[in-house]
């Protein structure tokens, strides 16, 4: 995990949830990060065990809690987002469960906007609730979330950029909102990397990937990520006590006193993690280090092709709707222009005329985008959400997020903008 021993009133008794400076040394200062490819480490003697054990001594113990490859990860993923520390995990899935188990409990509840993936959506409305957290969905504005806030509500929370839809939020106006109520914004990232924006600088205190998406690019790893701000007062809140207070669960710690700014995810190292194991593999850490090196470019990239696909799109007559925010006849377009001046989003939508049997005709006649569960890769990839992505919504909650029989998904690549321009064109000829 990102280092939160340099400052003195960090230092943390329980110094075994970190990695030992001389095992970190050799990962972080070369250029070329070793892949430890592990799952426990060698002790120097049974008092050296024991010492490891006792949380008298600091470094790894077992790679379900650190890793040397996985802390460069970390460290990285921290400083490029502007946060103090960060937490690598097994997917991005895992890293929104965990982020919302260690805000919410039973009876306590949470406020999204709607307009999220499918996944996300399905375990905030149907898998939390069966441990009594409740979710509230809102449209993406401030007022509705105001409105939706209740004395047991334990974070707000959005995408950067909607799924599918690409929608954008106020980020600076509902992180103002959440403080507020001394709750934090949560933020799912991953539709825009840190070099496109970084949401903590407009006030956001916990943001999450999948790693899998734009920060790998390459389609060959699982992986998410938590970063912490550092900036949420857990104690002055007084809504966390399995953070703020003793926690029974690791010597009576209190994680805000004992680690204070990174307090956050290392309550769910600790205590989640532990427990429920959802580790990221060495591999795919180091996998995500390499896409780290090739993201500003291939960023760039993605979003000169989208523009383009757009215009593109904006003159095909069978196409009823575009639904990407550069578009200035979009809802959240002055957002847009707001906190993107440069442009983003290479993941949207479109809707074609004549509903899932002309959608299913112009995706099954295309050769380059790939029809697949993913996005943001290099290569262009298609699929058709109401059958897939967000299949788990009921036809109401669909026609809710403005998804269709006919909506398309595309998520521009890298691939050249004619070959990719021509093979819509072979879309669009098949209907």
């Amino acid at each position: 995990m990102a280092k939160i021993t340099s400052t003195e009133n960090w230092k943390f008794e329980t110094k075994a949830l970190h990695v030992g400076q001389e095992e970190a040394d050799s990962a972080t200062d070369s250029r070329a990060v070793p892949i430890y490819q592990t799952t426990a480490y060698v002790f120097h003697s049974a008092e050296h065990a024991a010492a490891r054990f006792g949380l008298a001594d600091a470094g790894n113990i077992y790679s379900r809690l650190t890793n040397s490859t996985q802390q460069v990860l970390e460290e990285r993923m921290a400083a490029l987002e502007g946060g103090v520390a960060a937490l690598a995990l097994s997917s991005g899935a895992a890293a929104l469960t965990y982020t919302f188990q260690a805000l919410a409990t039973q009876g306590e509840h949470i406020v999204s906007e709607k307009t999220i993936y499918g996944g996300t959506y399905n375990l905030l409305s149907q898998t939390l609730p069966l441990y009594g957290i409740e979710t509230t969905f809102v449209e993406p504005d401030v007022e509705s979330f105001r409105a939706a806030i209740q004395p047991n509500t334990k974070a707000l929370f959005i995408e950067t950029l909607g799924n599918p839809n690409s929608n954008v939020v106020d980020y600076k106006a509902l992180a103002d909102l959440a403080h507020e109520y001394n709750i934090p914004l949560v933020v799912d990232a991953t539709f825009t990397p840190p070099n496109q924006i970084r949401t903590i600088e407009y006030g956001a205190d916990i943001v999450v990937h999948s790693l899998t998406k734009f920060v790998g690019g390459h389609g060959t790893g699982l992986g998410g990520i938590i970063v912490d701000s550092g900036n949420f007062d857990w104690k002055a809140s007084g809504k966390y006590p399995r953070i703020s207070d003793p926690n029974p669960s690791y010597h009576g710690v209190s994680f805000a006193d004992a680690v204070g700014p990174a307090a956050f995810v290392t309550y769910i190292r600790a205590i989640l993690l532990r427990d429920t194991g959802a580790a990221i593999a060495p591999l795919n850490a180091f996998l995500f280090i390499l896409g780290l090196e090739t993201l500003s470019l291939r960023v760039e990239r993605h979003i000169e092709n989208t523009l383009k696909v757009i215009e593109y799109l904006k003159n095909q007559p069978k196409v009823t709707r575009i639904n990407h925010p550069a578009l200035p006849d979009q809802p959240s377009h002055e957002l847009y222009k707001k906190y993107y001046p440069e442009g983003a989003g290479a993941i949207f939508t479109f809707d074609i005329a004549g509903g899932k049997e002309e959608a299913f005709k112009f995706i099954d006649a295309l050769e380059i985008f790939s029809l697949l569960a993913n996005v943001a890769d290099v290569k262009s990839l298609v699929i058709h959400p109401a059958t897939t992505t967000h299949s788990q919504l009921t036809p109401e909650d669909l026609e809710d997020q403005n998804i269709t029989q006919g909506t398309i998904r595309l998520s521009i690549g890298t691939e050249n903008i004619d070959d990719i321009l021509a093979d819509l064109d072979k879309g669009f000829a098949a209907i």
